[in-house]
């Protein structure tokens, strides 16, 4: 049965000619990797932001997906590590790898089920994640780009900044101040985390009851990672923006046991990157977008 990409996969298209032609060759690409991998279609295709996912069995008739990633693109370079990441962790709090080609950008990853920690209650969550942090933050191989080389050139961004750009002033100074500081410390680089961890990006699973996935990996600080479950799921906090984000903040630290100054300073930077980000797209900024990265970047403080 020929092979029907879901609306959100041929949107693709509409970012640019690479992805285009990417779109334009996956069913022949698809063909191409079932025949050579021995695999059989097993279900209905879905997709992540940046690939296709495709269910399937192998000729032993084990239940395996294969995950077609987007050519690289500016931006998005971290996506070219995923295979070696989930090699390093090895599928300890991790989906497993079973297979990969990294040239074309494929992997033959085992099948999780679709349920994510966005079922679970908010805190529970963040304390499942935190309990993950440990098992898949492991020595950074030397191919991983460090985290510091991005956090500098987004600080001097940051810092240069008008004065009347629509957030506190002093919370800008302080990001660039705290970004700063980190940059030059060497614990900053050498670990490697996830970079996109959220609610989300932990699946339920059969060998064990929550795995990770869809690592962007980067050679890190473990307490970078703590931001992307303050700000995700954001509408369940409403009417309790500033002790939702505390009980979050304070649960995923303490399931992983870090250091919480260290991790508050990480969220602050973290939180004005973001902003910075907005400001600096070319059409108006999202204020509501805005107005939660203050918040969060308050609350862990207060």
């Amino acid at each position: 049965m020929p092979l029907t990409l879901p609306p959100f996969v041929l949107g693709f298209a509409d970012r640019g000619p690479a992805w285009a032609a990417w779109v334009d060759r996956l069913p022949r690409l698809v063909d191409d990797v079932l025949a050579e991998w021995e695999l059989t279609r097993d279900g209905e295709p879905m997709h992540g932001w940046t690939a296709l996912v495709l269910p399937v069995l192998d000729r032993s008739g084990t239940r395996a997906v294969l995950k077609l990633v987007c050519p690289p693109v500016p931006g998005l370079e971290e996506e070219t590590h995923e295979a070696l990441a989930l090699q390093r962790i090895g599928g300890d709090g991790a989906v497993r790898l079973l297979r990969a080609d990294p040239g074309r950008r494929l992997l033959l990853l085992e099948r999780l089920h679709q349920e994510d920690l966005t079922q679970v209650w908010d805190v529970e969550a963040c304390e499942v994640v935190g309990g993950l942090y440990a098992r898949i933050h492991v020595p950074a191989p030397p191919q991983l780009r460090p985290l510091t080389s991005y956090v500098e050139a987004w600080t001097d961004r940051l810092a240069a900044l008008p004065r009347d750009a629509p957030v506190p002033h002093r919370l800008v100074e302080q990001a660039v101040s705290l970004g700063r500081d980190l940059v030059a410390d060497p614990g900053s680089d050498g670990t490697m985390i996830h970079g996109d961890l959220h609610y989300e990006n932990v699946l339920a699973a059969d060998r064990e009851p929550w795995l990770v996935i869809d690592p962007k990996p980067v050679s890190g600080d473990p307490h970078y990672e703590v931001a992307p479950l303050l700000w995700n799921r954001w509408d369940e906090l409403a009417g309790d923006y500033r002790d939702g984000v505390r009980r979050r903040f304070h649960a995923t630290i303490d399931a992983a046991g870090l250091d919480e100054d260290r991790a508050r300073d990480w969220v602050v930077v973290r939180m004005l990157h973001q902003a910075l980000w907005e400001l600096e797209e070319p059409r108006s900024p999202d204020k509501g977008w805005l107005t939660t990265c203050v918040t969060i970047a308050k609350a862990v403080q207060e």
